[in-house]
């Protein structure tokens, strides 16, 4: 570790660390002893917070991490949070706290993207400070954010270096100015609200649903809730070779299947639920209708048993026994322990109680995880786990089935479901606009005018565009882009000479188009007798070719394909099917204009309703144009049926 954290090469990661405020009566020879019983009592402390978290990819954690450089010795963590988001800032404010409860600890943070807690705090930074500048200038101390500034001026603060500090020079400013380095009001109250709500706000983020799965997986997640992310994260991620192994089921059999309630993560279960598929037949795995109630409940479970089954095969049949490290054999696990009854995390149990067994074993998996870390060479993938503990705990089905017929209610989960009119106005809330400013959705539906969309495509295309692109009207209000036509004629008759005649007309006469469709010369005064000849018998054998291929084209279905102005007019009388088909034959049959107006609309609608709800080009370039469709309220079948 150089000046700054160097993030790990993972993707949708935070880093951490933890560092203590230089004191002259601390012994440097024994500063990891000291790192290490700050590590024990952090995660002892706040274990009754850390220890029933089902995080998405990896857990909070803590190691000693000796000084290198000018960089001291200090804690160090690395979470990978992976697509939930609320993992990140659950450590965050896990941070702050530690901070708040040992004020001798200065921690910093960072991600994949930098100095995120800036980033949530950009519109309140002062502006002086910028991404190049920012670089160990952001802590926490005393469970407040802390910025270093810099100095207005050279040498007017002689406390602040002109360049970003290093660590040692940093720490060295929190100790002896803490009240000149807090964080203006505004940007605080940025990163305070984002971490509003916690802990109680681990409980509003899980989510309790039934599951009809195979005993053995309903006694492992009883004894390691949290591999219910590993195995949602294998079913998500799943690729053919993944399948191959869920053709016929070894480790969890379907037959032993029984009801159980699984506790997720909204994020967990959102990517669970959300996931179409359809098990191979050899499976085993039959669902039942969809009208069935205990459809869903099926359904996860199958999801949920191939998740189970892909980990296990990950694994070597004969994985080795020296990766089963034991927990109880760290020297730390006896303090460790001790304090976890000091802090009461028991919460009074009777030791050897299921209950007490329970807790325990959740404070042994915790330990392994985020205390004792094993190397990445002797540590055990989640499959191993999954294997060992089939191996080592005994489960009665009976018995699990008599558990099943007392299970708790599970959760709603119409927080999936959200309209679009309720995710526009989360969306405006996060941009900060007022709900006034939002148009209901029936008042939409009342006032929409689809010729709107037909003027809006006219103005994307009158629209200026360059190399690098069309501009998009954001509102559709805006007014149009103005275009001198005089000054930019003047612009290249200074260029190519005077113009021989002006025209009013915007249209191309005869003339202008024999002088335009020739390339040998752009002078128009220059042009002999014999070239405009040349150029007229040009002109009729362009024509002449264009009516040959219009009187092929009339013999084919191309022309169905468009809506012409004739179709769409009210017909007044009939005509005589003889003369029709006379003209037919002859081929001089009169070719009806084609309406262009609605010929647009009609093929935008129809890719909009073939997007079937996701985003699409009919959607992206409408919205993008300041347009919103209502709805498709019309459930006639169509000729090109949609995905629901």
């Amino acid at each position: 570790m150089e000046e700054t954290m160097k993030l790990a090469t993972m993707e949708d990661t935070v880093e951490y660390c933890l560092f203590l405020i230089p004191d002259e009566s601390r012994d440097s020879d024994k500063h990891e002893e000291v790192l290490q019983k700050y590590i024990e009592r952090i995660m002892t402390q706040f274990a009754p917070m850390l220890v029933p978290y089902i995080w998405q990819n990896q857990p909070f954690n803590l190691k000693y991490k000796p000084g290198k450089g000018s960089v001291p010795a200090h804690m160090f963590g690395v979470t990978k949070f992976g697509d939930n988001i609320e993992d990140e800032w659950f450590i965050v404010y896990v941070i702050k706290q530690i901070t708040k409860e040992f004020p001798e600890l200065v921690a910093r943070i960072e991600d994949n993207d930098g100095e995120f807690l800036l980033i949530e705090a950009a519109d309140f930074l002062p502006k002086w400070l910028d991404p190049d500048n920012s670089t160990n200038r952001v802590f926490f101390h005393h469970g407040e954010l802390c910025i270093i500034p810099a100095p207005r001026k050279p040498g007017a603060e002689s406390w602040l270096p002109t360049t970003p500090p290093t660590i040692p020079q940093a720490l060295n400013i929190i100790a002896a100015h803490p009240e000149k380095i807090l964080a203006s009001e505004s940007i605080r109250a940025a990163v305070s609200r984002r971490i509003r709500g916690y802990p109680e706000k681990i409980q509003v983020s899980l989510h309790r649903a039934h599951c009809f799965l195979p005993a053995g997986i309903v006694a492992v997640l009883k004894q390691r809730p949290r591999l219910v992310s590993a195995a949602v994260q294998a079913f998500y991620l799943r690729d053919p070779i993944d399948l191959r192994a869920c053709r016929v089921f070894k480790t969890f059999l379907p037959e032993t299947r029984i009801m159980t309630s699984v506790t997720f993560t909204k994020c967990l279960y959102a990517q669970l639920v959300q996931q179409r598929f359809v098990p191979d037949r050899r499976s085993g795995y039959r669902l039942p209708p969809p009208s069935d109630p205990q459809y869903r409940a099926h359904e996860l479970g199958m999801k949920l048993a191939h998740g189970f089954e892909i980990l296990c095969s990950k694994c070597s049949p004969h994985f080795s026994d020296c990766k089963k490290s034991l927990v109880t054999a760290s020297p730390l696990w006896a303090s460790f322990l001790a304090s976890l009854k000091k802090n009461d995390y028991f919460k009074g149990l009777i030791e050897g109680s299921v209950q007490y067994r329970e807790r325990l074993e959740m404070a042994e998996n915790y330990f392994q995880l985020s205390v004792n870390r094993p190397e990445s060479s002797l540590a055990m993938s989640p499959g191993e786990e999954i294997l060992t503990l089939l191996q080592t705990i005994p489960f009665d089905i009976e018995d699990l089935k008599k558990e099943a017929a007392n299970l708790p209610p599970e959760d709603d989960d119409q927080w999936l479901d959200l309209s679009p009119d309720q995710l526009d106005q989360l969306l405006q809330e996060a941009a900060g606009k007022k709900e006034s400013e939002s148009i209901s959705k029936e008042e939409k539906e009342q006032n929409y005018d689809l010729t709107q969309v037909s003027e809006s495509m006219k103005a994307f295309i009158s629209k200026v565009s360059t190399h690098k692109g069309a501009e998009l009207p954001r509102e559709p209000s805006e007014a149009p882009i103005t275009f001198d036509a005089d000054s930019f004629l003047n612009y290249f008759d200074k260029i190519l000479g005077p113009r021989p005649h002006e025209s009013d007309s915007d249209d191309l006469d005869e003339e202008e188009f024999e002088c335009l469709d020739s390339d040998d010369d752009l002078d128009f005064e220059t042009h002999e007798p014999g070239e405009e000849a040349s150029l007229k018998g040009t002109l009729d054998n362009l024509k002449s070719y264009m009516a040959q291929m219009d009187q092929e084209l009339a013999h084919t279905c191309i022309g169905k394909s468009f809506t012409t102005r004739k179709q769409v007019e009210p017909v007044s009388q009939t005509t005589d099917n003889n003369s029709d088909q006379e003209d037919s034959d002859t081929g001089e049959s009169v070719m009806a204009p084609v309406d262009v107006d609605l010929n647009l609309v009609s093929n935008i609608l129809e890719s909009y309703s073939s997007q079937a709800g996701l985003a699409g080009p009919a959607s992206n370039l409408l919205q993008s144009m300041g347009v919103q469709l209502p709805d498709n309220t019309d459930h006639r079948p169509t000729s090109k049926p949609t995905k629901n």
